[in-house]
């Protein structure tokens, strides 16, 4: 494997880590500074408006000063979130939290763009397996990012997760030196001087629909019940570390299959495989509906991890396939955009669905969406093979 997709890979597993770390804490430390219940997954939200945000700009940014450059400077957004969560916390200030936390999202935004760095990095025919080992990344994630929130709490004992920010700003940090060691190519002359289309014209094409509403119902109906989840918990009565290691599985539900997802991507095909993600998204809803056991959580979490994976990576691969090179920024930054925008909105409403609706309630609503998901993939791949005998 291409060593500049192993380093990509290990810098998704820090930046994985700690998102992990933040999923942990972030929402739990809304309700003990929040003044209200509905303000409760504020600084959750704030995170994913900080991503949204830096979406478009990411994609940009980087077709200018470059991928590695752009990476270089949303760690360091990164690493000044961090600190601003630190200080925050010493001073019990929920706005200067949730400031920090935003902070964190445009940092994150620029990390999602690792999966489209790894594909420049490596032969074509490649492209599928680099998009799942960069992704893979998160297996080390998963066990990290919970096992740090959990250890981190003895760091700074006076200061409920105070070292857990401190723990973040490490693997910032650490993230800044391996890039350091990343050869990424320069961007071609196609990149800048290429035909392109417009954009209304990129986002009408049926594979492009698709790939972005695979992505958008696949992340945020993750995200809403991954957010949820340890506000379930802790109402049930169960200790933080036994959230934490709930929450680690799912994890390594989320990118453990990525070891082996490209290679059943060739096999099946990415609409079936995004098929298959949403029917585990209907298993983990139902088995959440059915009880709320520590096994009920656990193995619920695991299949909406497995099913984001099923669900995610091939729609990034279908992305890819959509757009030509000069068209490359504009294009991820449409989809980065729509997808975590979406995304955002279910981190904002996860805590208020949870305190006010109920558990259940908000698992009940989930159903109509990952069925939407799957009514649209049908049509447009029904539309795209219509278009082909024409």
């Amino acid at each position: 494997m291409n060593i500049n997709v192993v380093l990509l890979s290990l810098c998704q597993a820090l930046l994985t880590t700690g998102n992990v770390l933040l999923v942990s804490v972030t929402a739990l430390i809304g309700r003990d500074l929040a003044p209200s219940d509905t303000l409760i997954t504020l600084p959750v939200a704030m995170q994913f408006v900080g991503l949204m945000a830096a979406t478009i700009p990411a994609s940009l940014i980087m077709k200018r000063i470059g991928r590695k450059n752009g990476f270089y400077l949303g760690n360091s957004i990164g690493i000044g979130g961090a600190l601003a969560c630190i200080l925050a916390l010493n001073g019990a200030q929920f706005g200067l939290f949730c400031a920090g936390t935003f902070l964190l999202g445009i940092g994150i935004g620029f990390g999602t763009l690792y999966r489209f760095a790894a594909v420049e990095v490596c032969a074509p025919e490649e492209k599928t397996r680099a998009i799942s080992m960069v992704m893979a990344g998160g297996v080390l994630a998963a066990v990290a990012g919970p096992q740090l929130a959990v250890s981190s709490q003895e760091w700074i004992e006076t200061i409920p997760f105070q070292g857990a920010f401190v723990g973040l700003l490490i693997l910032y940090i650490t993230a800044l030196v391996l890039l350091s060691l990343i050869r990424i190519p320069p961007a071609s002359g196609d990149e800048h001087h290429g035909p392109t289309r417009s954009i209304r014209e990129i986002l009408a094409q049926p594979n492009f629909i698709s790939a972005v509403v695979a992505g958008m119902v696949g992340y945020a109906v993750m995200n809403l019940l991954m957010t949820a989840t340890p506000l379930a918990m802790q109402r049930c009565g169960y200790e933080f570390s036994t959230v934490a290691n709930v929450i680690e599985w799912h994890v390594l539900g989320m990118f453990l299959p990525s070891f082996f997802t490209g290679s059943l991507v060739n096999r099946f095909g990415i609409k079936p495989m995004i098929y298959c993600g949403a029917a585990l998204f209907i298993g983990c809803i139902a088995i959440n509906m059915t009880g709320t056991s520590e096994w009920h959580f656990f193995i619920a979490l695991l299949l909406l991890g497995v099913g984001w994976n099923f669900m995610f990576i091939p729609a990034t691969q279908l992305l890819t396939g959509t757009y030509k090179p000069a068209e490359k920024a504009k294009s991820q930054a449409a989809n980065e955009f729509l997808v975590f925008g979406v995304v955002t909105m279910s981190a904002l409403t996860s805590g208020w669905l949870e305190a006010s609706l109920g558990w259940f309630t908000m698992n009940w609503m989930m159903i109509p969406v990952v069925l939407w998901a799957v009514a649209v993939v049908y049509l447009m791949e029904r539309k795209t093979k219509a278009m082909a005998t024409v």
